[in-house]
């Protein structure tokens, strides 16, 4: 009853309120509680319309109302544009309402902030960008964010993304596309399943509608929310760039028209150069070993800057400037590199990819721009040697998480060509650790390890050896949290990139690392390399579990006991195997003061499904467990 005359005041508080100073259907009491539940922003409701009037013409009209519940929905407003000497936005405002829906500001185009879109990198740029600089004062509030723009570009038609993240809810997205017939318009959906999209198809006009899909919270676990979240690709077999006409029918003409139009004129250098070059190579005959010697030229000479000017968002500066100035963006160096390999002799591949830690593939069934990233490809011995130029310190030949083990688009003079980079396996991705480790009567530790990482694991590591000393101990003392009281006599590092292997060499001692109770004393004896992360545990598993990537952990410590104890209990050897992956420790009694610990582990990667995380959890926690497993002395 008492909730009852709450509802009824509210209403009463709603109504007799000023009319012209509210707009109700804007007021944040009147969503369904279910689009509440998880969310930190809701979509009352997203209308976008796309008309392409022709191959190089295209219109969008874009109206968002969006309810920000907290300050961590803020992020989700997007109340923005960009424009350029090729696309103009027409109009732009937003206007806020409060829980009530009453209009409580007003934001015309002049009161947007205007900014170049240059990234700290960026030295050439006509991008930039409008974007609402709102502070609220109060939560939650709703924003009414209305824009125009029009662009001769037609190579990117925006992806429709009813849902921009996790905590967010939707009470209706719905996108309009109006397209000619004559240039080859198509689309393709993806993560539909279970979704409650609906799709109207007309001559010549398409709509997607999704109505009242509740927040998702991510899982421990879960595939990328690109893997999870709705979308909808879009894209023209004919479309326009710049000032160039383009054709992307096939993977094969995208990569010719791609050749031609980008790449082709962009190879000059001058004799200077050349001579440079070939002297550099001298009377190397070998084409991994000529590559190896130009790449670390390139790294040597050149640093990364953003280049966003015109069609230089997708055209690399010529071969003949990235080697007068020294600088270049992924494209320029990309390429550049390219040619200089070209000079002295040995093929390689100007190549597209997107460069993220999580792994996102090209849609290989749907000819489009897809990338982010450029990367070089070596052929080499039947397989791909995957060259990162954009970095003056990657190893040659490595790709670390950034360009790992997904698809992309090799481009070839006559052909565009899908390929997928290099996985990094389990075994490939290793932390091999031997050292000692001493306990004195008082249970103080001192100890030496040698760590050395490859693979995934070298990229986690590699960078420590540029980092200052605040930031190494930092580091050290969050990896070895478990040991308190910790400190490092020696830190030595060595980066051996021919081989791609980073060595720790760590000297280091605990007080107290043995507690002590009378006659007993306990203590982990995994000191060097404990793995504790335990799974969430969930009651209604969603998503199917992904690890994206697999490793090895190889340990082999020689443990000296104190003097004056006897050892009285140890954890018992132990071998699990799963499909997920193995653990295996194993304790040797050298003499009585003596131990010799050796323990591997192996994580495999792979997709499981959702009804196997609750044992893939289990696993995980029983890991923990026997890392943490302790050994006892008693004194004699």
């Amino acid at each position: 009853m008492r909730k009852k005359l709450l509802v009824v005041g509210i209403l009463f508080l709603l109504f007799s309120t000023s009319v012209t100073a509210q707009n109700l259907e804007y007021s944040s009491i009147l969503i369904p509680d279910n689009l509440k539940e998880n969310a930190n922003s809701i979509v009352r409701l997203q209308s976008i319309d796309i008309a392409i009037l022709s191959q190089n013409a295209i219109e969008i009209k874009t109206k968002k109302v969006i309810t920000v519940l907290n300050s961590k929905g803020l992020s989700n407003v997007d109340a923005k544009e960009y424009y350029s000497k090729s696309e103009k936005i027409t109009s732009i405002q937003a206007i806020i309402y409060n829980a009530f829906g009453r209009e409580i500001k007003k934001i015309k185009k002049s009161d947007f902030k205007d900014q170049s879109i240059a990234d700290g990198f960026s030295i050439l740029t006509d991008g930039r960008i409008l974007f609402l600089d709102y502070t609220p004062t109060d939560y939650p509030f709703t924003v009414v964010f209305e824009s125009e723009t029009k662009s001769s570009n037609t190579a990117f038609i925006p992806s429709w993304v009813p849902i921009d993240d996790y905590f967010e809810s939707v009470q209706k997205s719905e996108i309009n596309i109006h397209f000619p017939s004559d240039l080859g318009f198509k689309y393709k959906e993806i993560n539909f399943e279970g979704r409650n999209i609906k799709k109207k198809e007309q001559p010549n006009l398409i709509t997607f509608t999704a109505e009242d899909i509740a927040a998702e919270k991510p899982e421990d676990y879960s595939p990328s929310s690109s893997k999870i979240l709705p979308l909808v690709k879009f894209g023209l077999e004919k479309f326009y760039l710049e000032g160039v006409e383009g054709n992307a029918k096939t993977w094969e003409e995208y990569g010719k028209w791609t050749y031609a139009n980008l790449l082709s004129d962009t190879e000059e250098l001058s004799d200077e150069t050349k001579t440079k070059i070939n002297s550099l190579v001298g009377s190397e005959t070998d084409p991994l070993k000529k590559a190896k010697i130009i790449y670390k030229y390139v790294q040597d000479k050149t640093r990364y800057v953003s280049i966003q000017l015109g069609i230089g968002g997708w055209k690399p500066m010529l071969a003949k400037d990235v080697d007068r100035l020294g600088y270049g963006d992924c494209k320029a160096l990309t390429n550049y590199t390219r040619v200089l390999l070209k000079t002295v002799g040995v093929e390689s591949y100007y190549t597209e990819i997107y460069g993220d830690r999580s792994k996102k593939d090209f849609e290989t069934d749907f000819v489009s721009t897809q990338g982010n990233h450029v990367i070089l490809a070596l052929p080499n011995d039947n397989k791909m040697i995957f060259l990162e130029c954009t970095s003056q310190s990657t190893p040659f030949g490595y790709q670390g998480t950034f360009t790992d083990d997904r698809f992309a688009l090799l481009i070839k003079p006559d052909k565009g060509e899908i390929i997928k980079t290099n996985q990094y396996i389990e075994k490939i991705s290793s932390q091999i650790s031997k050292g000692n480790y001493t306990i004195d009567q008082d249970g103080n530790l001192s100890g030496n390890v040698i760590i050395k990482s490859k693979g995934i694991q070298y990229s986690n590591k590699y960078k420590l050896e540029t980092e200052s000393k605040e930031k190494i101990d930092e580091y050290y003392k969050d990896y070895f949290s478990w040991v308190n009281n910790l400190k490092f006599e020696k830190i030595k590092f060595n980066n051996d990139k021919e081989n791609v292997e980073f060595t720790e060499d760590l000297k280091l001692n605990a007080s107290n690392y043995g507690n002590l109770n009378g006659a007993t004393m306990m203590l982990p004896i995994n000191v060097f390399d404990q793995n504790s992360n335990v799974p969430q545990r969930y009651r209604s598993r969603k998503n199917p579990i992904e690890i994206s990537r697999g490793f090895y952990d190889e340990d082999e410590i020689e443990v000296n006991l104190p003097q004056g104890y006897t050892l009285d209990a140890k954890p018992d050897n132990i071998e699990i195997k799963e499909k997920f992956g193995t653990y295996k420790i194993e304790l040797t009694i050298l003499n009585p003061n003596k131990i010799l610990y050796k323990r591997s582990l192996i994580i495999n990667q792979g997709i499981y499904d959702k009804s196997e995380y609750e044992n893939y959890r289990k696993f995980r926690e029983q890991i923990a467990k026997a890392d943490n497993s302790k050994i006892v002395l008693t004194k004699k």
